[in-house]
């Protein structure tokens, strides 16, 4: 059994005085909480007293100053901070003064929740604060919260350790006010993302997680059994080709935001489960989402800063559209010096030796191709750019250029150094997919465990005919990395995947 702390102990002897006193430390009825502190704060005045004289708030007790028979708390609610004024007559205006004197005193700790009944006044310094007239315990915190201090503007005994605030994101949200504005951004992202497609007549759907066939893109997946059924089913990888089956059954627009698995590795840009937005579109091409996709960037930009500059790290990025555009060949010559155009496996490898990039022997073309621009190109493109025009090879689920032989009309957006969406003008030729899929399986008959399978409906759904179409994945994890300047995934995932604690 765990090992109590001093005041792990201390707090479970007062939760027993409570309880000795007939008070319920975690009652079960609704408090009915009327208004917010920052509500209060910014609208109280001398002109608008008469709306705050019967106010009724809950949060947490995040620091309190004795005066003896009267105290200042700090509380803590889902908006803000704000001051009450405890006084013992007024909590208890009778002879008995054990809620004041016994309760408040000496069994309320900071981290507690409690509940406070009264009117907003503001104090001789200018204080917007709550004088309490009823103060009420909703829950008693067992496990003491760091004690993070604000003097002036000025921080002090801020906890920043990643270990702890990864792990207990709880605690974390409550001490550092700033992490919770990320995750309110975060999801401000998502609806205008959402209002841009519902505005456009797309349709919100949703697709399976677990998936017989881990289809629509090439990764390494984690494997589950399905009892009932006695098959292997997979977490998926990609959304895609589900999507692509509902623009075949007559759909024009459809959109997800889709939890995906890849059971590869962690790092400040990766996470095993993560967060992508996949739209279809029928009846466009490459060219088109290129347009649309600066357009969305731009709005989201605009939706949480009022500009399209935003301060990344050091830089200011500007989602300003439109956004410069580099063939995928032309990326490489500049960075290089060599043209890879029309080069086969032998001369990638050749022209990965010369730039000391370590490669595998099972990697095919398309994979040489792709360590060679992650390797010397990607960083290189901090602000907004569409890298174009791949090579067939790298793209199985992509349409052949319509005018360039060996490519095919496939973009990334590439912000800050990293791939913030994958877009194709999408494959549409059932045959020319067979033989696609074919290629993948070759592949993984070499020992490339994130080749593609062969999914055989998805076959079977591109031969009753779907329309031309373009995609689009954007990675919300990182696009949220970049509009709210974090450094890593993992500050802006709630939970993100960690070790087991010893």
């Amino acid at each position: 059994m765990t090992q109590l702390s001093e005041q792990e102990i201390i707090r479970r002897e007062k939760l027993q005085e409570l309880q000795k006193l007939g008070i319920d430390p975690y009652p079960a009825a609704e408090y009915p909480v009327n208004d917010t502190s920052v509500n209060i704060k910014n609208n109280y005045s001398e002109a608008t007293k008469e709306q705050f004289q019967d106010v009724c708030l809950a949060g947490r007790i995040m620091s309190v100053r004795d005066m003896g028979k009267a105290a200042f708390v700090e509380l803590q609610d889902k908006a803000g901070r704000i001051q009450l004024y405890v006084r013992r007559d007024d909590i208890c205006p009778g002879e008995d003064k054990t809620g004041y004197d016994t309760v408040f005193k000496k069994l309320m700790d900071i981290g507690d929740i409690i509940g406070v009944k009264g009117y907003a006044f503001i104090t001789k310094t200018g204080a917007t604060s709550i004088h309490a007239r009823e103060v009420s315990m909703l829950s008693k915190a067992l496990r003491p919260l760091p004690i993070v201090k604000s003097v002036e503007g000025q921080v002090f005994d801020e906890v920043t350790d990643p270990e702890f605030k990864y792990r207990q994101r709880y605690v974390d949200l409550i001490i550092n006010p700033e992490v919770k504005e990320v995750f309110i951004k975060r999801t401000k992202i998502l609806q205008t993302i959402r209002d841009f497609y519902n505005n456009m007549g797309y349709l919100e759907v949703e697709t399976p997680i677990l998936q017989a066939i881990p289809g629509g893109a090439t990764a390494r997946p984690f494997v589950t059994h399905h009892n009932a059924l006695d098959i292997p089913l997979y977490l998926r990888i990609a959304n895609e080709l589900y999507l692509k089956r509902l623009i075949v059954g007559g759909f024009e627009g459809v959109y997800e935001f889709a939890k995906d698995f890849r059971n590869e590795g962690m790092d400040r840009t990766h996470n095993p489960e993560f967060t992508v937005m996949e739209m279809y579109a029928a009846y466009k091409d490459y060219e088109w989402m290129m347009r649309t996709t600066e357009t969305l960037l731009e709005k989201v930009a605009l939706a949480l800063h009022g500009t399209t500059e935003v301060q990344v790290g050091e830089k200011v990025i500007d989602f300003k559209a439109p956004f410069r555009r580099v063939p995928m060949y032309d990326a490489i010559k500049e960075h290089t010096g060599f043209d890879i155009a029309g080069m086969d496996e032998a001369q990638l490898r050749d022209v990965c030796k010369q730039l000391g990039i370590h490669v595998d022997a099972k990697f095919g073309k398309a994979k040489l191709i792709d360590e060679i621009f992650g390797e010397k190109c990607e960083g290189h493109y901090v602000q907004p750019t569409f890298i174009t025009d791949y090579p067939v090879e790298m793209s199985p689920l992509t349409k052949k250029h319509r005018s360039k032989a060996g490519l095919v009309e496939r973009f990334e957006l590439i912000v800050n150094g990293k791939e913030i969406a994958n877009a194709y003008s999408e494959l549409n030729d059932p045959i020319d997919q067979r033989e696609r899929f074919e290629e993948q399986v070759q592949l993984m008959e070499r020992g490339d465990d994130e080749a593609m399978y062969i999914d055989y409906d998805f076959l079977r759904a591109l031969e009753y005919g779907m329309p031309p179409t373009s995609g689009i994945g954007i990675g919300i994890d990182r696009l949220t990395m970049l509009m709210t300047n974090q450094p890593s995934i993992q500050d802006v995932l709630f939970f993100p995947q960690m070790k087991p604690e010893k």
